[in-house]
């Protein structure tokens, strides 16, 4: 057993870690306030760069408490200030003592602008023997929006840079405002096959399904994400686990549309025919599931036969200047590809440095691959470009709704390539709650705030630009992640975790500019437990949040009445890691975490659980006119439902395609990873069968289509 800690090191770990944005306390789900473990937060504070041994005596936490204060006089200009446009504020820029220094901000467009320096009686620090004095600059109301640097020029002849960027206060996207309220769709698209897919759902499905909820009076289609997955077996189900969030998922791409396809030779196509019809051959151990393995296998073979069609000089000028665009990230992304369908993941120890002499040589041996795999992105974003068009010229005011993950693979593209930016040792996950009673580990690492401060935070803008590219609107997985995220040490339990703050004020602020230029919807998913002022400083800043039905309650517990539901959110009935509103009505969450061994109560207190909440919602439903059959069919109580969120005055209603079909399996069990087939479950009706695209029933489509527009004047 571990010693205790000395309640005198352990306030001062605690006073380290506060210093350092670590949270040393939380609520519990069950609303105590739980003090963090002080080997927890040791370890959060190596990942951090913070030098402590795991047996920490006074004086090392002391030492580290200095070295932290230094670090800030260190450094000349602050790596990077983010600033709301119009507003005035001053920036502190380090130097000797007594030196005289100038400091002028470079525009985005080039032009610079002199700084005017500013009164302070802040006193000159000793650090490592020598004196450094704290000068302040105005940076004024008139800088524009945009991303600038700032740079110092001092006495001796050398200067230094730090990033600003001058945000918006808040957003007010066109598309929002064309009516008070809007509906759409949900779907998760893989889940959606038709006749044509190549054993998933694609970009011909979406496009398809554009047009077809776009006429029935749908303004935006929510997604699920389009991030890139590694390209070798086997495939990581989950789109909530990307490799990048900078890159798109070939996967995804129908062979089809591609351009060159109709200009096959008879020999080619019926090569591709035969891929096809590969590609639909099921597993024989899970028939019916999403195979995401079998699919790839065969659409790689028939999308390297399309990328070796000779193109028309216009195609092939657009395809190089998309590389000359992409610039080093995307090379670099092409290289991991070609490595990693030639070893897998992990790569060879020899391969892990993306700078490596052995990743140069291989990436010259295989030039042609590396040249394959920036030519799908290009292919799929053509593609989600297009399937965006075919909303608009449907109706849809806002088209796609991307959807945004929180983090990425540890093995991935975008840990390879930008190492420094994450911190080592860490997981991404969240504390225990009702859903998932022992917490959750979702095998992500976390950025590392001060490498995202030191780079101007450009891969949060590279991820939000990657999505906002081809869609109207962007939804943020678990938005509070741009606040905090719940840390979890290597080798320890989820519930053994620390929240680590992040600068919200500059990450907020820059997905807003990005989101502005791009004229997007942004949605957060601002579910769980949130602090008030969270959700007020979302709206504030133009950002709608999230309301599920069946997380919104009185203080009694019963279900929210619909005008006291927040009016700049969107609204729906379920999220992809509930079930199906049919199957949730069923229990089948609570059935299946009991046959798994999730649940910390007993099964029969749970599905009492269930039974009230489902008889308190019915009540809620007569009560406010959704319900008015005394022996409701289960397609009768879904509908009601929908009319429920519909007398809400949510800015967005969501519709949930899953609900259309009367599916009952989830999507995805919280909590599990191997023990449920999570991401994998083709959409289906009430008894399980799959329904393809073409047996989407007009009649449901029609009867959710009216409730909603008849809500939204349509």
């Amino acid at each position: 057993m571990t010693p205790p800690i000395h309640p005198e090191i352990f306030s001062r770990i605690q006073l380290l870690a506060q210093k350092s944005a670590i949270a040393t306390t939380y609520w519990d789900w069950h609303g105590n306030l739980r003090e963090v473990q002080p080997r927890t937060l040791i370890k959060v504070l190596n990942s951090l760069g913070i030098d402590l041994p795991q047996d920490p005596q006074v004086s090392d936490l002391d030492k580290a408490l200095t070295a932290q204060e230094d670090q800030i006089w260190l450094r000349t200009v602050p790596a990077c200030t983010v600033m709301r446009v119009g507003t005035w504020r001053d920036v502190h820029i380090h130097v000797p003592d007594g030196s005289s220094v100038r400091v002028e901000v470079t525009l985005e467009d080039g032009t610079t602008r002199s700084l005017t320096q500013v009164e302070n009686w802040d006193p000159a620090r000793e650090v490592n023997g020598s004196l450094i004095g704290r000068a302040a600059f105005a940076l004024d109301e008139s800088l524009p929006l945009g991303d600038h640097t700032i740079t110092a020029y001092l006495e001796d002849g050398t200067s230094s840079n730090g990033h600003l960027v001058v945000v918006p206060h808040r957003i007010d996207p066109p598309s929002l405002n064309q009516r008070e309220q809007m509906w759409g769709i949900a779907s998760q698209l893989y889940s959606v096959r038709s006749a044509q897919s190549w054993g998933m759902g694609d970009t011909a499905v979406l496009a398809s399904l554009n047009q077809m909820f776009g006429r029935a009076g749908a303004d935006f289609h929510l997604i699920n994400p389009m991030h890139a997955v590694a390209p070798c077996e086997p495939i990581e189900p989950s789109p909530y686990l990307p490799v990048t969030r900078q890159f798109l998922a070939p996967l995804y791409i129908s062979p089809e549309m591609v351009e060159e396809y109709q200009l096959l030779k008879q020999a080619d196509r019926i090569h591709l025919q035969e891929c096809h019809a590969l590609s639909l051959q099921e597993e024989t151990d899970n028939p019916g599931l999403i195979d995401r393995d079998q699919s790839w296998m065969a659409k790689n073979e028939a999308l390297s036969v399309l990328f070796r069609q000779p193109r028309s000089q216009e195609r092939e000028a657009e395809f190089n200047e998309f590389i000359e665009t992409g610039g080093q990230s995307l090379e670099r992304f092409a290289q991991w590809c070609a490595l990693v369908e030639t070893y897998s993941m992990p790569l060879p120890p020899q391969y892990r440095d993306s700078e490596s002499e052995a990743v140069k040589q291989f990436s010259q041996r295989n030039e042609l691959r590396v040249r394959y795999h920036m030519w799908l992105q290009w292919i799929a974003s053509q593609q989600l470009q297009e399937a965006q068009k075919r909303a608009r010229e449907a109706g849809m005011a806002i088209g796609i709704m991307g959807d945004l993950a929180v983090g990425v693979h540890p093995y991935g593209s975008e840990v390879w390539d930008q190492t420094d930016m994450f911190a080592p040792g860490m997981c991404v996950g969240a504390p225990p709650d009702m859903y998932s009673q022992q917490g959750q580990n979702w095998s992500q690492p976390p950025w590392n705030p001060q490498a995202l401060a030191e780079s101007g935070y450009s891969p949060l803008r590279a991820m939000i630009r990657a999505t906002m590219s081809y869609a109207g609107a962007v939804r943020i997985d678990h938005i509070l992640g741009l606040f905090r995220l719940w840390w979890i040490p290597d080798g320890m339990g989820a519930n053994h975790g620390a929240y680590v703050h992040y600068d919200h004020e500059a990450m907020v602020g820059i997905l807003l500019l990005e989101a502005q230029r791009a004229g997007c919807v942004v949605i957060g998913e601002d579910l769980g437990t949130v602090e008030p002022w969270v959700r007020g400083y979302l709206n504030e800043r133009g950002i709608l949040g999230t309301s599920i039905l069946w997380f919104e309650r009185n203080e009694d517990g019963s279900p929210l009445a619909p005008q006291h539901y927040r009016r700049e959110v969107l609204a729906a009935v379920n999220t992809h890691d509930l079930p199906p509103t049919a199957g949730y009505m069923r229990g089948i969450h609570t059935k299946l975490r009991s046959d798994l061994g999730l649940l910390v109560e007993s099964y029969e207190k749970m599905r009492q659980v269930d039974r009230a909440e489902l008889e308190n919602m019915s009540q809620a439903l007569r009560a406010h006119g959704a319900l008015h059959s005394a022996e409701p069919s289960e397609e009768e109580l879904i509908e009601a439902l929908y009319r429920y969120i519909a007398k809400t005055p949510a800015r967005l209603l969501a519709v949930s395609l899953v609900d259309i079909v009367g599916d009952i399996r989830p999507q995805n069990l919280p909590g599990t990873h191997t023990e449920y087939p999570n991401w994998k479950m083709p959409l289906g009706n009430s008894s399980g069968r799959e329904v393809t695209f073409e047996e989407i029933p007009p009649p449901g489509i029609k009867a959710h289509a009216d409730i909603m527009n008849a809500t939204v004047g349509k």
